[in-house]
């Protein structure tokens, strides 16, 4: 009985010293990949790539690949040749995603069109160029709910204008004077605002660019999206 205790014993300890040795490549790699980019560049993960022979290397929110022995780092995209598939661009997306729920509508400026029944979210700086050139594109829109959350990182300035967009009487109008007619809003700003806990999650979920767009299925677009590739994302979502 001891015997047959023994070699089941015997049996566990190999089985978990075999998974242990499968776990351990990636761990090794990364280990070895933060070596040789040092304090500049924070490894997130890795893991195996698409490609037999290759590992996915998560550098911030940014993919490269690197081999075995983490010798080489491979910036670019793997393309499934019988489909046409980008894999790079589709685990890209994946990872930037984010849950609609987690967004807090309390902390927007919200603006309903028509029946309101195609929502998104915009993050926008009111110093950014981009984002006005968005506003303006985004006039065309019916039939939607806007969320603009505001995150002044821009320059102080940014965050001046925030607060007097955020404590006006109307912000969406003060906002869209603003964006789109250039008339600077008024006011001392001197109200209880979001935007500490707008620049909060931006900087969970990576938010380091305005404008940047997200939909209810979580999927990102960041910078001035054009309406077609807007409206394009609204019938896929139907």
């Amino acid at each position: 009985m001891n015997k047959f205790l023994s070699a089941i014993a015997f049996i566990g300890a190999t089985l978990l010293y075999i998974g242990s040795a499968h776990a351990q490549p990636e761990q090794q790699i990364k280990t070895e990949v933060q070596k040789k980019l040092g304090t500049n560049a924070k490894v997130k993960s890795v893991s195996p790539a698409p490609i037999s022979g290759l590992y996915e290397v998560l550098v911030g929110n940014d993919i490269f690949y690197t081999d075995a022995s983490a010798k080489y780092l491979i910036q670019g995209e793997i393309i499934e040749l019988a489909s046409g598939k980008n894999m790079t661009e589709q685990r890209q997306a994946d990872l930037n995603r984010i849950k609609w729920s987690d967004l807090n509508p309390a902390n927007a400026i919200k603006n309903v069109r028509g029946n309101g029944s195609r929502q998104f979210a915009v993050f926008s700086d009111p110093n950014c160029g981009y984002c006005k050139r968005l506003e303006k594109s985004l006039q065309q829109l019916d039939n939607v709910t806007i969320y603009t959350y505001l995150i002044p990182i821009l320059s102080s300035d940014s965050a001046q204008k925030s607060k007097q967009i955020w404590c006006s009487s109307d912000p969406y109008k003060a906002y869209i004077d603003w964006m789109i007619n250039g008339i600077a809003p008024s006011g001392k700003g001197e109200c209880s605002t979001p935007l500490d806990k707008n620049m909060a999650f931006a900087k969970t979920y990576g938010i380091t660019g305005t404008p940047t767009l997200f939909f209810t299925d979580g999927s990102r677009f960041p910078g001035a999206v054009q309406i077609a590739d807007i409206e394009k994302k609204f019938s896929s979502l139907k």
